[in-house]
């Protein structure tokens, strides 16, 4: 079975770099694309049927809104990105990954480069997204965890959420259960995408909750304020603790309590 499942994903994969050259050719010749973003979302649909992902899912994805979730693993992108037509904010670096950089930026991916400076430009274009009606997905913590614990989000890029009528829906993303989390699951540390490919491959029926909560209007908030509630609300839905991005994720601190934006800001 693992065998005939890795010869699926190898099919997928090439499969979403034949569409992909179909758009972009589209896209070069000047056709229209419209249809990219439903046939994106097939792609992270049927790629979580291929690897059995048994997902749950709360709550409803909105249209247009910043979407703000914590980060475990890749699977993650696949798993939200089949509930809705949304684009994700990614570093740099993916860019320069081989057919996988390069699917990604066809499928509209954002890619952020390293530096202070580049987090204006970005906030601009994520919003001209948002105002289309398009999703965006970003992972504010920066890197990925054991699922454990829920690192301080990093502010900056809240910042699109102070803007009039964009909407922050905070979605909160588990592998296996609260009382037992699946060690298969986290892309962390020094791990290699291939040989955690084939892990993932080689245990089927990986069980997934997927949560998606009222989206907030922050346009009266901080920034800073905005992360803090995103944050505290996530890590209240999942049960576990958000701790400063500094601090490992096995040391032992107290929890902070943030206080919730008035009722009427959040939808």
């Amino acid at each position: 079975m693992p065998l005939w499942r890795s010869a699926r994903v190898t099919e997928h994969l090439l499969t979403g770099a034949t569409i992909a050259l179909a758009f972009e050719s589209a896209r070069r010749l000047g056709l229209r694309v419209d249809r990219l973003p439903r046939v994106v979302r097939w792609w992270h649909a049927r790629l979580c049927h291929i690897l059995d992902m048994r997902i749950e899912t709360t709550g409803h994805p909105s249209r247009g809104c910043l979407f703000v979730a914590n980060h475990v693993s890749w699977p993650d992108i696949p798993i939200i990105g089949a509930q809705s037509p949304v684009g994700f904010l990614s570093k740099a670096e993916i860019r320069r990954w081989p057919l996988v950089g390069w699917m990604a930026s066809i499928a509209g991916t954002l890619f952020l480069p390293r530096g202070a400076n580049q987090v204006g430009k970005m906030i601009g274009i994520i919003e001209k997204r948002l105002r289309n009606g398009h999703g965006v997905v970003v992972f504010p913590e920066g890197t990925t965890t054991d699922g454990t614990r829920l690192l301080r989000f990093h502010p900056r890029l809240f910042a699109v959420g102070q803007c009039a009528g964009i909407r922050v829906q905070p979605v909160a993303i588990r592998f296996g259960t609260n009382s037992a989390p699946d060690p298969n699951a986290p892309f962390i540390g020094d791990d290699a995408f291939l040989p955690h490919l084939a892990n993932v491959i080689s245990k089927p029926g990986m069980r997934v909750q997927l949560h998606f909560l009222p989206p907030l209007d922050g346009a009266e908030l901080s920034r800073r304020e905005i992360a803090e509630y995103c944050g505290s609300q996530i890590a209240a839905v999942l049960e576990i603790e958000q701790v400063p991005a500094s601090l490992p994720l096995g040391a032992d601190h107290a929890s902070e309590q943030y206080a919730s934006p008035p009722e009427a800001m959040v939808h």
